[in-house]
């Protein structure tokens, strides 16, 4: 075996330890990834709304996101904002908001985890 086999294996190694270090740290790595998105979220345009009284909060304002035991979470603090995303029998259409933003930005949240974990 040549010096250079040799040093291509310490290098592997490396290699392998930084993915081991990178996946445990992934649910730390998720709640970074879930705070840009929720961050995205926040500054979406907010169509105006017919309800106008004190205390009222627009359903863009409640994003936010809640780590679990094993995940991270994105959602809405209003009971009706799955039912927006998905639509309802009552509704004509859906009104899709996170599929669209996580659509729109996922590049942008690998390349900034990648970055984070050297991994480019």
């Amino acid at each position: 075996m040549s010096d250079d086999d040799f040093f291509g294996f310490l290098e592997l190694g490396k290699l392998l330890q930084d993915y081991v270090e990178t996946a445990e740290n992934i649910l730390e790595e998720e709640e970074k990834i879930a705070k840009e998105f929720v961050d995205d979220l926040l500054k979406m345009p907010k169509p105006r709304s017919n309800i106008c009284k004190s205390g009222y909060t627009h359903l863009i304002d409640t994003f936010s996101y809640r780590k679990k035991s094993k995940e991270v979470e994105v959602g809405w603090g209003k009971y009706y904002g799955p039912i927006l995303e998905r639509g309802a029998k009552q509704m004509k259409k859906a009104h899709p908001h996170l599929g669209p933003a996580w659509e729109k930005n996922s590049e942008k949240y690998i390349k900034n985890f990648k970055q984070r974990n050297n991994l480019t």
